[in-house]
């Protein structure tokens, strides 16, 4: 794979993961799957040790802004931990092998397209004054206490099975049950996907030679993209607390249909 390449998927994958509150995967298979072809083991392998780093990055600029809600995190976290591993267990199925594993492309794709609708109708929301839900507190404490491990599970889950970051799960979730503003769920899921990736990652290229991979194969990916994704990943998050809402939401809305039309129609290898 050629490193001049690699190094421009990072640092989208950085800018993006950081400014979204997602680990960067959104961008990152896409674009691998674009330029390569399909190998949805392999990138997702790669990915999650990419998302690490994307989001231990912008982390920083998270804890400085004060977005992050840590009651939250106490119960989401542990969920998530449990929850990959059952992902990445999933993911290796007899289901997804071999010229099968595009399967698990358009398995993330189906989920954008809902991501998509779900973010239009909260920027609708927030153009039209007159019409916009007010904002609600968090539940209380038992009840978010619950949702807390639910966003969690799903969260993990999610990471697990399609090898992505799942702040695109995280953030509307958190949104949802617990009524987060965007910017603070978007912080918890950056904390999230810290937490839990490095553990999916493990798991993804220990198993990788069930699919005929080679671990060493993900490294070298990964090793190439991670810079670019670091340095990425701190100005993406930055940018978050800089720019005004709406614009965050448009640019969340416009990768996932980018990546959602891609991920749908790809063709197996």
């Amino acid at each position: 794979m050629d490193l001049f390449i690699l190094i421009l998927v990072g640092l989208g994958m950085g800018v993006m993961g950081g400014l979204l509150g997602i680990g960067g995967s959104l961008v990152m298979i896409p674009a691998l799957t674009l330029i390569y072809g399909e190998n949805q083991h392999l990138y997702q392998a790669a990915a999650m040790i990419c998302n690490f780093f994307v989001s231990a990055s912008a982390l920083i600029a998270h804890r400085k802004a004060e977005a992050i809600v840590r009651p939250v995190l106490v119960k989401l976290v542990p969920a998530a931990m449990i929850a990959i591993l059952c992902g990445v267990a999933l993911s290796n199925l007899a289901l997804f092998e071999g010229h099968n594993s595009y399967l698990l492309a358009r398995a993330f794709g189906l989920f954008l397209v809902y991501v998509v609708v779900y973010n239009s109708y909260r920027l609708y929301l927030s153009v039209h004054p007159k019409i916009e839900v007010v904002p609600k507190p968090m539940p209380e404490k038992r009840i978010a206490a619950f949702f807390s491990m639910f966003c969690g599970g799903v969260t993990g889950l999610a990471a697990g099975l399609l090898g992505i970051g799942a702040g695109t799960v995280a953030t509307p979730l958190q949104q949802l049950t617990l009524k987060l503003p965007m910017r603070n769920a978007m912080s918890n899921s950056a904390v999230t996907i810290v937490s839990i990736a490095w553990l999916g990652a493990i798991y993804k290229n220990w198993t990788l030679q069930q699919h005929g991979i080679h671990f060493i194969e993900s490294l070298k990916i990964a090793i190439c993209i991670i810079p670019g994704a670091i340095i990425g990943g701190a100005v993406g998050g930055h940018l978050m607390h800089a720019l005004p809402k709406n614009i965050v939401r448009a640019v969340f809305i416009g990768v996932c249909i980018l990546a959602a039309i891609k991920l749908l129609t790809v063709s197996p290898s």
